[in-house]
């Protein structure tokens, strides 16, 4: 009899089987329908022997010290500050838009309060913002929206952004620095061995056993359990009952180089151009050392595993509905992106599952750590601990 089956070898069922496992004392069944664990973060070396993200890349960033330090138990990091260019009017600008971008785009030389008073020339007065148009064209104006934001969220998402829900363009900053950063947390870093490297010390417990490639219908009236951890998605759990949660999907498609780099950043934005929205090159990310490189193309898709929740009033009055048969249902716990129906990050989804397990528990927690915290004006760069990549595949 195991005290717990958990659906989902991702980020939410996993932390949750580690801490059960660990800190209650819990005997946990772990099962993912994919043959490897570590969900979506799942990496693994090709057949040239680069390290790449198979469903795309996976940029770890949080300002929760808790998150970061709780998952310094399973790995040592590798200092890395995402940056990201876009492909607009055939040159490559950064983005999020900055100084430099405008100063490139434009052939100016502005200044940053320049800038400024640029974009607050261009802005339109939106009274309410309501969508991912109004949001961006009330920052930067019309033209900038046509060219970086409105055929890149039409590609990603197929609906044109006056159609999607405001939260989808106000995670892109607009900046009058020449800061190139993507995200600006507190704690940036790459699992400086992988995703999955980490998923396996998480996972390595004598509490926790995995079973891979087997769906949990397969399994439910087989093996006993005494409460479920379901990570999948909750229409899915419930049959659909109320219609399916829509979502957009993605195709990816990888690509390996007899060559030592490809891109002029780690990741370039085709807004315009193109049926593939992004190219990555994993070597940038990971910081490994070899002669060949690769790349993978993003294209969405309408159909397919489910990556995005669409961000529609209507779906949210749908998700809600199968929100409350979810709280109605006794000994079954609802945790992660597909069970709850949002767009979380990495982060956000650890922070939910140490949640969910203090609930479990009935108890506070006090999370340990094996490295000390940082004090004072210690940076991340000095908990960080840089290491040779090219060692990775030991």
């Amino acid at each position: 009899m195991f005290d717990y089956l958990i659906v989902g070898a991702g980020f939410a069922g996993s932390v949750l089987a580690e801490r059960l496992a660990t800190r209650s004392n819990k005997k946990v069944l772990i099962i993912d329908k994919r043959n490897h664990i570590g969900g979506n973060a799942y990496d693994h070396y090709n057949e040239d022997g680069i390290l790449v993200h198979k469903y795309g890349p996976h940029i770890f960033h949080t300002n929760s010290k808790d998150v970061f330090e709780y998952l310094s138990n399973f790995t040592d990091w590798r200092p890395y500050e995402h940056w990201v260019l876009a492909s607009v009017d055939g040159q490559h600008v950064p983005i999020p838009i900055n100084l430099d971008t405008i100063n490139k785009l434009y052939g100016t030389n502005m200044t940053s309060f320049e800038v400024d008073a640029f974009f607050e020339s261009q802005a339109e007065a939106v009274p309410v913002i309501r969508t991912s148009e109004d949001v961006v064209v009330s920052k930067v104006g019309r033209e900038l929206y046509e060219k970086f934001f409105r055929n890149y969220t039409r590609k990603q998402w197929g609906l044109d952004p006056s159609e999607l829900d405001k939260s989808v363009t106000s995670r892109v900053p607009t900046r009058t620095n020449r800061d190139r950063r993507y995200f600006t947390d507190t704690y940036q870093a790459m699992p400086l061995h992988g995703y999955t490297k980490m998923f396996e010390k998480m996972l390595d417990h004598p509490n926790i056993k995995i079973m891979l490639n087997v769906d949990y219908h397969e399994i439910m009236n087989v093996i006993p359990f005494k409460e479920m951890i379901f990570t999948g998605p909750v229409d899915e759990y419930f049959d659909f009952k109320f219609g399916k949660l829509p979502y957009r999907s993605l195709e990816f498609k990888h690509e390996t180089l007899n060559k030592e780099q490809h891109l002029e950043a780690p990741v370039v934005n085709y807004p315009n151009e193109h049926l593939y929205t992004r190219i990555t090159e994993f070597k940038a990310l990971t910081g490994q050392t070899h002669p060949k490189t690769s790349l993978v193309y993003e294209y969405p898709r309408a159909e397919g595993d489910p990556y995005y929740p669409i961000p529609k009033p209507e779906n949210a009055e749908l998700y809600n509905k199968y929100k409350k048969l979810a709280d109605e249902t006794p000994n079954v716990h609802f945790v992660g992106r597909l069970a709850t129906y949002k767009y979380y990050n990495m982060d956000q989804v650890v922070a939910q599952a140490l949640t969910l397990y203090k609930k479990l528990t009935e108890k506070s927690e006090e999370v340990q750590v094996k490295k000390p915290a940082i004090t004072g004006s210690a940076s991340l760069m000095d908990k960080l601990l840089p290491r040779d990549p090219n060692k990775q595949q030991a």
